[in-house]
Parts: C-alpha cells; structure tokens; sequence
C-alpha cells in the first residue's frame, strides 16, 4: 500500500457536506448538543480550530480525556463553508515557495481570517506518521460564518472515542480502525490545493 501524499485533506465526507471534529468541556459541548451550533459560553472572540482528521483529534485530546477536551464532537459542515474557508486561508508558517517574501506571507496572516497548519498525522496508536494532517484556524468574520452559516448539526462522539480507545489499550488496533470513520481524500480544485500547501 503507497503511502498518502505528504500533504493532503482527507475527511468524512458526502455530497454536500463533512465532518470536522473539537473537544470542548461539557459547559461548551452541551449547549451546542442542544442548539444544534455553537452558543455560548463559546467564545466567538477568539480562533477555533477544526481538524477533519478523527486520529488527529484522539491525539490532541487524549481520546477525550484531557481537561477541558473531555466531549469530543463531530460537527458537521456544509462543502461550500469548509472552501471558503481555504479559499480565505493562510499558511501558519513561512513557505518560501508560496509567498514571495516573508513580509509578504506575514501581511496576508495578519489580514487572513482563517489559518492552516499541517501537523504529522497519526496512527490509530497515535503514533506520528509520515503524511501530515489539516488543522484549520478560523477566526473573526470565519468564526461567525461558521457557527451561524456552515453548521448543519453536531454529534457527541465521546463514547466513539473511549471505545476505540479501550480497544487500542486491548492491543487490538484493527478493531478500532473499524468504528473510526473511514477519512478518504477530499476532492480540491488546484487553486485551493494551492493556496493551502497541499500535495497533488
């Protein structure tokens, strides 16, 4: 089996929509269950970072089990706010070969509302692997297109994650590979592919 491109989006996804996934404490994570979106005492205010990769997620969050990360929710996007959001992107990080300059890369971060950053992906162990996984930072007029326009419904799958964690601890990988949702590549045009770093 080839390895994935060093760079590439994969997600859950359907026709018009995919799914991207945050862990947030009960006080966050209940509201939004009820309301369908995120509500306060979310803060719109600052940046929030959605990442489509699931094992990424279980990395950041300790399977649900850090503080302050302790539900972990798939929040469903429509195909149409999630290129919008790379189409208003930025790189975190310098590239040489995509800005000019680094004063140049530096003006279009400060005036970006929306942040990518490409992390080691990780195996069902958590383990880091080869290829890289996205994160996407949105923040300002991102955040309130977001919540208000993009979200069409949020899950808690907590108990998911424990599950596949338990069967991780049992020694036994392959059957938590089977309940975690099958990510393939996301289709990009190559203008996005572009902007954002990924490997064609």
């Amino acid at each position: 089996m080839s390895e994935p491109p060093l760079r590439e989006v994969r997600a859950a996804y359907d026709d018009n929509s995919l799914v991207v996934y945050q862990a947030y404490p009960a006080s966050i994570a209940e509201p939004a269950l009820a309301a369908g979106t995120f509500v306060a005492p979310f803060k719109r205010e600052r940046m929030t970072w959605i990442k489509p990769s699931f094992r990424w997620m279980m990395y950041r969050s300790g399977w649900g089990t850090k503080a302050g990360q302790e539900r972990v929710l798939a929040v469903r996007i429509s195909r149409e706010g999630f290129v919008w959001a790379l189409a208003n992107a930025c790189l975190s990080h310098y590239d040489r070969d995509r800005y000019a300059s680094a004063a140049a890369w530096k003006a279009e971060l400060k005036a970006s509302p929306v942040r990518v950053q490409w992390d080691p992906e990780r195996s069902t162990r958590l383990g880091p692997l080869a290829h890289r996984a996205v994160q996407i930072g949105l923040s300002g007029p991102a955040v309130h297109r977001y919540v208000d326009d993009w979200i069409l419904g949020v899950e808690d799958v907590t108990a998911l994650a424990h599950e596949a964690h338990a069967l991780v601890r049992d020694g036994r990988p392959g059957a938590a590979d089977a309940l975690i949702p099958a990510e393939p590549p996301y289709p990009l045009p190559a203008s996005l592919a572009g902007r954002i770093g990924a490997t064609r």
